[in-house]
């Protein structure tokens, strides 16, 4: 059983910076360590698809939805299996709940239905 657990969220003005933090524990595949798989962060807003924000690779290659490139910056801790997504410049369509994911392998870091483990997620609210 994975568990992936959220925080950081919070309510900031427009301009404004926040950093999510992701923690994974658990047991993953045996033999492999969270530092081996593929991380990303999603966002949900009200009455919206879910949609994918930021994503990293075992090997740190990072992807970035067009909205949040030059804002926002996906990093990884292996050694704390945290992974962080930095948001600056915070933007009112910036809103939304965010969710961290975790998967062995994928071809998409940013691709929704690629990810095997979710977090119960944080919320971020820009006014």
């Amino acid at each position: 059983h994975v568990q992936l657990v959220e925080s950081g969220g919070g309510s900031v003005q427009a301009g404004g910076s926040l950093r999510l933090s992701c923690v994974a524990s658990g047991h993953p595949y045996s033999g492999t360590s969270f530092s081996s798989y593929c991380m990303g962060w999603f966002r949900q807003a009200p009455g919206q698809q879910r949609e994918g924000v930021a994503g990293i690779t075992d090997r740190g290659a990072t992807k970035y939805t067009d909205s949040v490139k030059g804002r926002f910056t996906i990093s990884k801790d292996n050694a704390k299996n945290t992974v962080y997504l930095q948001m600056s410049s915070l933007k009112l369509e910036d809103t939304g709940m965010y969710y961290c994911a975790a998967v062995w392998w994928t071809t998409d870091t940013l691709r929704s239905e690629n990810y095997k483990w979710w977090g119960q997620g944080t919320q971020v609210t820009v006014s």
